[in-house]
């Protein structure tokens, strides 16, 4: 399909969609769009928590690519909703989002496929083609992260010595919190988001959002505020999943991602991050880099964790190449 160099592709609709028994009760919301012979393609989306969109779908090829989007555990159109209360959040985990990935492949018949996420969903991504590089052809990473407890740390205290004034608001919306390290504030406010007082909930979304926020208040943004213009039952799963995984360091060893960057060898990747992300400073990207020998690291000089318009023209380069190109010769 034609289009402009500086152009997303136009809107397109699913032509299949459905609900993924995942077990323990979990169903996982999924749609497939594009070419039903194109390559696939996975998009994961951020958060955790955040649940799938359709912008995601405009950076495919809709000639070229057979494109997948999911909701991961808990949000968006998956069942049950970490906005509920009674929703038990034991079930969500860093393993049993990536057994609900290699499940969903299965399920739609695919071999193999392009992965393509940012910032959580960069986590997510890597944690599976650690695990399953047999399953992955190419991955496109705008945002880098890989959840360390030292990315955590930045974004949720370190970022504090930037924006010190809305850290101090972020702190005191968990005045039990045991001490100001980090693990301490985020158990609190995991606490808080599975009160059963929905009063305590709400303020704790409140708050939460309204750090997330600040972290991205220097970049340009033409919509609602990130974090606090998302709907309220929205608003509330990203916080309690967010709050949920955070705590427990995606449940990951530190260091482990990057550790096993080896794992990736012959996965061609392309990473794309604004050199001025406060939210996930470059040094994980740039660390990722160096540890994973077929990936190559694009730096956008004055963009951020939200990207513009000089990311996007670097992702729709990468998956229109990678559109054209052969599966890797280990397939």
């Amino acid at each position: 399909m034609d289009r402009e160099p500086d152009e997303k592709y136009p809107p397109i609709e699913p032509y299949e969609h459905g609900m993924l028994d995942v077990g323990e009760g979990n169903l996982v919301y999924w749609e497939v769009c594009g070419n039903p012979r194109g390559r696939p393609a996975l998009v994961v989306h951020g958060g955790p928590g955040s649940g799938c969109t359709d912008r995601s779908r405009r950076y495919f090829d809709p000639d070229r690519y057979r494109v997948v989007l999911f909701d991961q555990r808990g949000c968006g159109r998956s069942t049950p909703h970490a906005s509920d209360p009674a929703t038990d959040m034991r079930f969500n985990t860093t393993d049993r989002l990536i057994a609900d990935m290699e499940r969903l492949r299965d399920h739609l018949g695919i071999g193999n496929w392009l992965l393509y996420g940012g910032s959580w969903g960069s986590t997510l991504i890597l944690a599976y083609a650690e695990q399953y590089p047999e399953r992955v052809s190419q991955i496109v990473i705008p945002a880098v992260t890989t959840t360390r407890r030292s990315e955590i740390d930045w974004l949720y205290r370190g970022a504090g010595r930037i924006f010190p004034e809305a850290w101090d608001l972020f702190r005191v919306g968990v005045p039990e919190a045991r001490s100001d390290a980090t693990a301490d504030i985020l158990a609190a406010y995991a606490r808080r988001m599975e009160s059963p007082d929905a009063g305590v909930r709400e303020r704790a979304t409140t708050d939460w959002c309204a750090w997330e926020d600040a972290v991205l208040s220097q970049e340009t943004n033409t919509g609602p505020p990130p974090y606090s213009g998302r709907p309220g039952r929205a608003r509330q799963a990203l916080v309690r999943i967010c709050s949920h995984y955070f705590s427990h360091g995606a449940w990951l060893e530190e260091e482990q991602l990057i550790r096993d960057a080896g794992r990736l060898a012959g996965i061609p990747g392309v990473l794309v991050h604004g050199r001025f992300d406060l939210g996930g400073p470059l040094i994980t990207a740039w660390e990722l880099a160096k540890a994973w020998p077929d990936a190559e690291l694009t730096v956008i000089d004055g963009s951020g964790h939200l990207g513009g318009p000089a990311t996007s023209r670097a992702v729709l380069a990468a998956l229109d190449r990678f559109a054209h190109q052969p599966p890797p010769d280990r397939f």
